[in-house]
């Protein structure tokens, strides 16, 4: 049986809209909360089990969590997971040149 109410972890106001869209015709109450939640590494399935995990337990309450990654095949699936952080240490003009020797630029 689905949770009369969700809280929905996230503070992009993107994702929010999108997901209140989706469950616009739905009993569903959807919550928002911006936790800042430490993230274990491992697997995105790692990753986002944990993640929900945390979250269930700091709001006490159902939860729903997003996580976005990126693969590339020439990097053996990297940096999956962890694309915020190579975007934020990389930066945009940095991060599109990562591919530029390789000839898979499969992701």
């Amino acid at each position: 049986m689905a949770p009369k109410e969700l809280n929905f972890i996230t503070g992009n106001k993107n994702k929010l809209a999108e997901v209140q869209a989706i469950l616009s015709a739905t009993p569903v109450k959807l919550q928002n909360q911006a936790l800042d939640l430490p993230e274990l590494q491992g697997t995105i399935e790692e990753i986002s089990i944990d993640k929900c995990n945390r979250a269930a337990e700091a709001v006490q309450g159902s939860v729903l969590v997003e996580d976005t990654c990126l693969c590339f095949d020439a990097f053996d699936k990297l940096p999956g997971p962890y694309v915020k952080w190579f975007l934020q240490s990389l930066g945009v003009e940095q991060f599109h040149k990562l591919l530029a020797s390789f000839e898979n630029k499969a992701a």
